[in-house]
């Protein structure tokens, strides 16, 4: 009976131990979980980025003066009928 008991004893603290500490124990669900909560904010940053890239696309292609306004901030560029002031501050 004692025996019987041993064996019990033993097959529980082995179901106990891969539960703890085996694969797919508590601890490594736990460290997937924060993985996947980690890579779900990742994601939707990176989302965000793509819609605001998205919009500037498209303003790009349907307005003209988008266009012109980049070409002006961006690479200095100026009509040829205008006449270019650059102001320097202290």
């Amino acid at each position: 009976m004692k025996t019987l008991w041993a064996i019990l004893v033993v097959l529980i603290l082995l179901l106990q131990v891969r539960l703890w500490i085996g694969e797919g124990s508590f601890a490594q669900v736990w460290s997937l979980e924060n993985s996947i909560a980690e890579q779900r904010a990742e994601n939707a940053g990176l989302a965000a980025r793509n819609d605001r890239l998205y919009a500037e696309v498209r303003n790009l292609r349907n307005e003209q003066g988008a266009v012109e306004e980049r070409a002006r901030m961006n690479l200095g560029l100026i009509r040829e009928d205008e006449t270019f002031f650059l102001v320097v501050e202290n």
